[in-house]
């Protein structure tokens, strides 16, 4: 097998040269001033198909051999991996079969149909990505089709790593600190490689989900383990077992992991999107998450560039990444409060035990137990996360009899 390496990327560069965007390297005013440092974003959200996934798949795809191309190409993904194979596919004209998941939302199905046209067949097949992956290997079994992997391929690497060589042309200044975010560790394994070679003075800083911490489990265990569960929310870095081609490089050239709570991205997808008006997905939040959870001291003046990988971000989403924020940021909390049975039971707890800041946000009874106690599911929004005290601290001089629901989300979701 042939290794990653800095010549393929400079090749891939030319290759890719007149059919990705070179993305902007942007100053950020704002966050620079709020984190001491000189931050830089490296805005791939801007990418043809607002990701860097094209990159690799193009890279892939175009160095296959005629005869290879003739026998079509193979993808399973829900997402930006499957807009970039689409995408190559029309423009070099090779026919292309996309396994999804039933579950993919109608406006990624239409992506794909966007840029592939009739190059491409999208197939629906199971309830997950895992579903879509194992139909996929047997088409290409039984048709001879070339498989396009997402992650683990050189030439989809290197694709990927012209990032890290936009980055560096266009940086006219040393870059201290390099935040990557890291799904199955394609982007950065190329990125990683091409920095070792122009800037290896560059301190890079992988960045994984909390609820998917394969790279930095591999890189443990100095092997690529499958986890045996993951929490999907980060659909665009969130694996069960990263690929041994990008652990092999990322365990020698990513200097520190960083591990970033869910609740912390969404939170940062909010921001961005009010304070800057940038449209992120939860991977393309990944840096700038981790980079607000960072030693200040640190990253004080110094030149700091995070990777913001893409901005695919569902819409119908908005509502669960709010909750998400509020919950991680101890803004909101769930109570199931045992109200007694006569009138003005609820106007009491209203004017008693909330404070002149908190809202109810969401309140639904239970079937009534019995003629005393009625049980309700009630969600406090406040403005501060330390007036949750005297929250609790009122509830209990009212001798309000509840349960916490925020230490029991499953319970909680099944509450709702």
């Amino acid at each position: 097998m042939s290794a990653v390496t800095f010549e393929g990327i400079v090749q891939a560069g030319h290759l890719l040269a007149n059919v990705v965007t070179s993305t902007p390297l942007q100053y950020n005013y704002q966050l620079s001033e709020e984190y001491g440092c000189n931050l830089y974003l490296k805005r791939e959200d801007l990418q043809v198909v607002r990701s860097y996934k094209l990159r690799g798949a193009y890279n892939m795809i175009s160095n296959l051999s005629e005869e290879e191309q003739s026998r079509g190409v193979v993808c399973a993904s829900a997402g930006n991996h499957a807009q970039g194979v689409a995408f190559a596919c029309k423009n070099l004209g090779i026919k292309g079969t996309i396994f999804i998941p039933s579950t993919t939302p109608p406006q990624k199905i239409k992506r794909m149909q966007l840029f592939g046209k009739d190059m491409v067949k999208i197939v629906l097949t199971g309830d997950t990505y895992d579903d879509a992956f194992q139909t996929a290997s047997s088409f290409c079994q039984d048709r001879g089709a070339v498989f396009v992997h997402p992650f683990d391929d050189v030439k989809v690497i290197e694709g990927q790593g012209t990032v890290g060589k936009e980055i560096l042309d266009e940086a006219k200044f040393p870059i201290d600190y390099l935040f990557l975010p890291i799904g199955g560790g394609g982007l950065a394994a190329g990125i990683s490689t091409y920095f070792s070679k122009i800037s290896p003075q560059t301190h890079i800083i992988g960045t994984e989900p909390e609820g998917a911490p394969s790279m930095l489990t591999a890189i443990q265990k100095s092997s690529t383990v499958p986890l045996k569960d993951i929490d999907g929310f980060v659909d665009g870095a969130a694996v069960k077992r990263v690929g041994e081609i990008p652990f092999q490089i990322c365990k020698e050239s990513i200097k520190e992991m960083h591990l970033v709570p869910e609740g912390r991205i969404c939170t940062t997808i909010l921001d961005l999107y009010n304070n800057e008006g940038i449209v992120v997905e939860p991977a393309g939040a990944m840096t700038l998450a981790a980079l607000s959870l960072y030693d200040r001291e640190k990253i004080k003046g110094k030149n700091v560039i995070c990777v913001v990988s893409g901005g695919n971000n569902d819409i119908m989403r908005t509502a669960e990444i709010k909750e998400r924020s509020l919950l991680y940021e101890g803004l909101k909390h769930y109570f199931m409060v045992q109200f007694p049975q006569r009138p003005g039971a609820l106007k009491d707890f209203v004017s008693k035990i909330l404070g002149p800041n908190d809202d109810i946000a969401y309140f639904q009874f239970t079937k009534k137990n019995n003629r005393e106690n009625g049980p309700a599911v009630v969600g406090v929004e406040l403005k501060d996360p330390n007036d949750v005290h005297g929250l609790f601290k009122r509830m209990d001089e009212k001798r309000i009899k509840y349960n916490y629901l925020n230490d029991n989300l499953e319970l909680l979701t099944l509450l709702m």
